[in-house]
């Protein structure tokens, strides 16, 4: 009898049970982060042109839907603001304050259902008048300038309760800094969660839309 082929995989797709013994993977609600569009110029909700059946949420609306995640066994929500444009500058001053949208948002939604786990960008460009996730020095994104202001601005969040911060912008040596940044004022705990790929995904323009930054690129 002929020895070809050598592997012979479909003894591992036989059977109902050892395609659940054998299978890579398994999704479930475990899997699942919610990713909530925090606006603060919004009374309730606001719907989003670009994703449909998404709405910015006000801070009250952002902590009942951490209430339903921890009912619906979801194990985290993931914060991106959308800030008022009055607020914002060349170099996102906004997104260094103790008091701004994000921390606020994470306080109240800490309060509202504290076993879930809430993740935040940060990044810049919700906060800067130019859209860009980054300080601007001759038309150019200074990777060093913004690099330190981005670990100063993971310094709030963790203080507000943050479990785990996201860099969503693209500077080289930004994770490092930003760890040093946290360890260095006792927030060690706080993890740093990777979007190495995001660049890939077809809803980063409706999200750049979702946070109000399309419109100044």
């Amino acid at each position: 009898m002929s020895r070809y082929p050598l592997a012979r995989p479909r003894r591992l797709r036989a059977t109902p049970w050892i395609r659940r013994l054998t299978r890579e993977t398994r999704a479930s609600v475990d899997d699942l982060i919610w990713p909530l569009i925090v606006s603060d110029t919004v009374e309730a909700r606001e719907p989003i042109a670009a994703m449909p059946g998404v709405d910015r949420l006000s801070l009250k609306e952002a902590a009942k839907a951490a209430r339903d995640a921890y009912a619906l066994g979801i194990p985290a929500v993931a914060l991106f603001p959308h800030v008022d444009p009055g607020k914002k500058d060349a170099v996102g001053s906004e997104a260094l304050k103790g008091d701004n949208l994000v921390a606020t948002a994470i306080r109240a939604i800490k309060d509202a259902a504290p076993e879930v786990g809430v993740i935040a960008d940060v990044a810049l460009d919700p906060f800067t008048d130019h859209g860009h996730d980054g300080v601007m020095r001759n038309g150019i994104v200074a990777n060093d300038e913004t690099v330190e202001r981005l670990a100063a601005a993971a310094l709030p969040l963790a203080a507000a309760g943050i479990d785990v911060v996201a860099p969503s912008d693209m500077m080289d040596g930004r994770v490092g800094a930003i760890r040093d940044a946290l360890d260095g004022e006792g927030h060690d705990a706080v993890a740093i969660m990777s979007y190495a790929a995001k660049y890939a995904s077809a809803f980063y323009g409706p999200y750049r839309a979702a946070i109000g930054t399309a419109a100044a690129l």
